[in-house]
């Protein structure tokens, strides 16, 4: 009897729950120390937003687990998001996961998930 192969997640590859929530603290450091971007979030129950981010990414990758918040262009839709703004934002998510261990090949590959977002997120 032959196995089948096994494939793995990247949500797998990365470590999981424990090392995705490592990775959005990490993530919401950066942004918050980020002049341009920390002023998004001044109103921001930020326990509340990580959660909703460990969600996002996580289903996003492939993990068991279910976003249950906004979809992309109805929580961003009242923020004057430019593709500045996003850039800053995926260059921080790039730099965390590269901090967690990532290697270049996954670091890119969640880059070009997160960039498929841009038009639902920019609303300038």
């Amino acid at each position: 009897m032959s196995q089948q192969p096994t494939t793995t997640t990247l949500f797998e590859a990365l470590g999981g729950s424990d090392a995705i929530r490592a990775v959005v603290r990490d993530f919401y450091g950066r942004v918050l120390s980020d002049a341009n971007l920390a002023g998004f979030f001044s109103n921001t129950d930020m326990v509340h937003q990580t959660e909703l981010q460990v969600q996002f990414l996580s289903a996003a990758l492939g993990g068991p687990v279910e976003y249950k918040g906004r979809n992309m262009k109805e929580a961003h839709e009242n923020l004057a998001i430019t593709e500045f703004h996003f850039g800053l934002v995926a260059g921080h998510l790039s730099d965390a996961l590269s901090a967690a261990g990532a290697t270049d090949a996954q670091v890119n590959e969640i880059i070009a998930i997160a960039g498929s977002l841009k038009d639902e997120v920019c609303t300038v």
